[in-house]
């Protein structure tokens, strides 16, 4: 049986009218001002719902007794008990005049969440409303363990400590400074790569929506995306950075639903035993700059090549986009942040035409 999008209620849809009313007037007042904006979006339906999860029993733990508000009565807590858990939260943004053939989920790198993909860190419209913009039915998704979706306790249901990451992690990480050392909390003094897109000047910004990350939940995340996929798919999925490996395996396990994959810059691969599950299935993996110079996007990418001669052996047509070979410069892991992230997505939406997912 064919599966549809996910539909929001009668309720829903009165209320995104009203909402979208009053986008236009302010919209209205704007230009009145001088200020520029932007053309309008129009949707028929917005809202958010969770999926997957599981319940998860924690005993044993003692009872202590706490004082959760300023001046309450003092209140004993129990952890021992039954725990709703690994369940993703997901965002969707319906447009009244669709383009995309299908929806077009969006799945988020590691340390981040959903936001990733909402608003550039330097306040300019980010992918999620540039792809509604131009037609695609989009749910944004925040993993289990991130944002919305939240996390459990640890050791007793995640098996591992959360991993942290530093407020310079990411400026020698990702691609936007010059490898270690570069990060300053100085901007004068911060050393970008030469001709970086980053817009230096929301970095704090970024880091604001860096948030922990486990190594030990990959199958529950994984997990939710398929549900996620079942929900509301056939469907295209856009996978980024961590992402990528639940791209790859949740299209290996779908791939009757999953009609298309777009990795970001995947970290990591699918399973080579099941590569024939992708032999008549879109994929393309899209690389920025800098990565000749990078002490590992080298290794990271030779990786997913490797993957990738694993899928032509199996009769697949995998492709890849080297930006600064279709002269596209300067842009890092996080292009989708980046001052030219909308000529970045539009070599996606291309791509997509050009797969006949786009009308």
């Amino acid at each position: 049986m064919e599966q549809v999008p996910y539909r929001p209620t009668r309720l829903q849809n009165g209320y995104v009218r009203q909402l979208a009313a009053g986008f236009l007037v302010a919209g209205v007042f704007a230009s009145l001002a001088g200020c520029s904006t932007t053309d309008e979006i129009r949707l028929q339906s917005m809202g958010s719902f969770f999926v997957g999860g599981r319940e998860a029993e924690v005993s044993g733990k003692p009872v202590k007794e706490m004082l959760l508000t300023p001046g309450g009565a003092p209140v004993k807590v129990n952890p021992n008990g039954t725990y709703q858990v690994e369940q993703a939260y997901v965002q969707y943004f319906i447009p009244a005049q669709q383009r995309g053939q299908l929806p077009l989920l969006l799945w988020h790198g590691g340390a981040l969440t959903g936001a990733e993909y909402e608003t550039t860190p330097d306040g300019r419209e980010g992918w999620l409303n540039w792809f509604v913009r131009h037609g695609w039915a989009v749910y944004n998704a925040d993993a289990v363990e991130r944002g919305r979706a939240g996390w459990a306790m640890y050791p007793d249901i995640f098996t591992s400590d959360p991993v942290f990451v530093t407020k310079g992690d990411p400026f020698e990480r990702f691609r936007i400074g010059a490898g270690p050392g570069s990060y300053n909390k100085d901007p004068a003094k911060a050393r970008l790569l030469p001709g970086s897109q980053f817009p230096l000047e929301g970095y704090d910004n970024f880091t604001k929506q860096i948030v922990p990350r486990w190594t030990t939940t990959d199958a529950a995340i994984l997990k939710a995306y398929i549900a996620l996929v079942d929900k509301v798919c056939p469907c295209v999925v856009l996978a980024h950075s961590q992402a990528g490996q639940f791209g790859y395996r949740a299209a290996q396990a779908r791939p009757d639903k999953i009609k298309a994959l777009v990795l970001v810059e995947p970290s990591a691969q699918g399973d080579p035993q099941l590569a024939g599950a992708l032999r008549d299935m879109p994929l393309v993996s899209i690389y920025g700059d800098f990565i000749a110079q990078d002490a590992r996007w080298p290794t990271i990418k030779a990786n997913n090549m490797k993957f990738y001669e694993t899928l032509r052996a199996a009769g697949g047509h995998p492709e890849v986009i080297n930006l600064p070979e279709i002269g596209i410069h300067g842009n890092g892991h996080m292009m989708m942040m980046e001052k030219n992230n909308q000529q970045i997505a539009d070599v996606i939406n291309n791509w997509l035409k050009e797969k006949g997912l786009y009308r």
